[in-house]
């Protein structure tokens, strides 16, 4: 049989202190890992159908402005972004145009005199279907992806 080894004041005093300190080290350490690390396995919703309002809203051949702001987190970062563009109504359709010009970025504005999208930067001029009629860009005003749903406009927006 083997001899009991008798626990001496020493022993008892330290297995406690341990046992104590592991308990606050978990209970303090654990959640500090848990934030540290959720940003990294956090999943991010880039794409998304954005609500722009009832059709009726939207003139028949008119383009509307229209602008939306998405919050993207990166990590603990958190930046709003400001998206625009215009809506082109024909019937019971329509199309949505980004206000980027495809050439260096800059917003082109819609200008009735000229009936065109126009660019500031190099004087681009695009038409109502947003087809390059003037200028350096490369192609056509990107568009969006729209849906109709119970008389509401929805662009599809795909992110960064």
């Amino acid at each position: 049989m083997p001899k009991s080894h008798p626990v001496t004041r020493r022993d008892f005093v330290l297995t406690v202190t341990a046992s104590v300190g592991a308990t606050i080290g978990a209970v303090i350490g654990l959640p500090a890992l848990a934030y540290i690390a959720s940003p990294a396995v956090k999943v991010r919703k880039a794409e998304d159908w954005i609500p722009l309002g009832p059709l009726e809203n939207f003139p028949e051949g008119v383009p509307t402005p229209f602008s939306f702001v998405r919050v993207e987190e990166n990590g603990w970062e958190k930046t709003a972004n400001s998206y625009g563009g215009y809506v082109v109504r024909t019937g019971e359709e329509a199309t949505a145009f980004s206000n980027v010009c495809t050439h260096l970025s800059c917003r082109v504005t819609w200008k009735d005199d000229s009936q065109g999208f126009a660019c500031p930067c190099h004087d681009a001029i695009f038409d109502i279907q947003g087809q390059v009629v003037s200028g350096p860009p490369p192609r056509p005003l990107d568009s969006y992806q729209t849906k109709i749903e119970d008389g509401n406009l929805f662009i599809f927006y795909k992110g960064a």
